[in-house]
């Protein structure tokens, strides 16, 4: 990866399974090549941890196993 990508226009969404509650939520952004940015609803100020979308989808099937 190339650097950080720029992620003050990033468009965040949280999971259906959230309910629309803001407790203990992992928020993302799509439309990122080639990586997925993660953050944490409770500080949407704080850090993102931007990992490859190879990484990010074999954590998704890993969580739905």
């Amino acid at each position: 990866m190339n650097g950080t990508p720029g992620l003050s226009t990033a468009a965040w969404r949280k999971s259906s399974y959230s309910n629309g509650g803001d407790a203990n939520c992992v928020e993302v952004a799509d439309g990122f090549l080639g990586v997925v940015p993660v953050r944490d609803s409770k500080t949407p100020e704080g850090p993102a941890l931007v990992v490859p979308d190879h990484g990010w989808g074999a954590f998704v099937d890993w969580i739905k196993d």
